[in-house]
This record gives C-alpha cells, structure tokens and sequence, in this order.
C-alpha cells in the first residue's frame, strides 16, 4: 500500500508542479504518516486458540504463535471473557511441572513464538462464563517494542474442545 501512495504523490508532483510549499508539507507528511503506520503492522498473530471449559470452570488458556519483524516481546494481554489475563510459562523442575506468570515473553525478529500447552501461553482467569467449543474469543496482545513503544494485536481465537 506505501509504494502505492508514493507513485501517486509522485504522479501529483509531476502533473501540478506549481503546487504551493505548504500543500506539498502538507502531502510529504501524510506521506510519512502512512509509511510510520505501516511500519507499526510488523507483528502477526496466527493459529490463536482458546482451551473450552466446563461451567463453573474459573481459568483456562490462550495459545497462539506470534512474529514480529523486529526484536520486541510480548508484555501482555486482554479479553472481555476474563477479568483477569496474564502471560505465563510452564516448565518442568525436580520432575515437577510448575506454571507461573512472567513480565514478557521475547519475541526475536523474524522467529515464530509458539504460546503452547507446556510453555508459554496466556492465562484467561476469573472467567465470566463458560467458554464453549466452536465459540471464538476476542483476544488482544500488547507488544512492545525494543523503543519501548507498546502496540496492540488484536485476534479472534478459535474455542477447541477441552482435552486438546
């Protein structure tokens, strides 16, 4: 989309030449804009699934693999199905699997990160209902950047039956 907006503003420039300075500031900013927007768009979030529940089930998890096209990580998440989200690992100790929130998760330039059951995920808790196979939930994850400047990556994630 940004090659197309340069060629027309650069067709504009050749077909109105007398275009006065300002209008042509005008122009080269919204040009910027539009290359700064772009630029934001380099995290995806693909294969996002939520793990059904059982009523009166009170947390489940989120999964999904994210990329981002440069080094950034994942700092945390949101849905209105759960008052409560949070970023976790599970690990393995003393032969012991052992679950517990972390502040990020690294999310390396061009390397997919896969949140999976065993490692890292996201916590939904204190659900507001049961979660139904076949329903999809609103997820958002907030990204930030190696700046420091967080974005957020919203997805609709597929329920699976619970076991899987």
């Amino acid at each position: 989309m940004s090659k197309h907006v340069a060629r027309t503003f650069i067709a504009a420039m050749r077909k109105f030449p007398s275009l006065p300075l300002r209008s042509s500031a005008f122009v080269c900013g919204s040009l910027a804009f539009a290359f700064a927007l772009n630029a934001q768009a380099g995290v995806t979030v693909t294969d996002a699934w939520v793990r059904g529940t059982v009523p009166a089930q009170h947390s489940t998890g989120a999964f999904a693999t994210i990329t981002s096209t440069e080094d950034a990580k994942l700092v945390g998440a949101s849905t209105p199905v759960a008052k409560e989200v949070q970023v976790h690992l599970s690990e393995t100790k003393g032969g012991m699997m052992h679950m517990h929130a972390v502040e990020s998760i690294a999310l390396p330039a061009g390397k997919p990160v896969k949140l999976q059951p065993g490692g890292y995920h996201v916590m939904l808790i204190q659900l507001t209902g049961q979660i139904k196979a076949g329903q999809k939930v609103p997820l958002t994850f907030v990204v930030e950047d190696a700046k420091g400047k967080r974005s957020n990556v919203e997805v609709e994630a597929t329920v699976r039956p619970l076991g899987q």
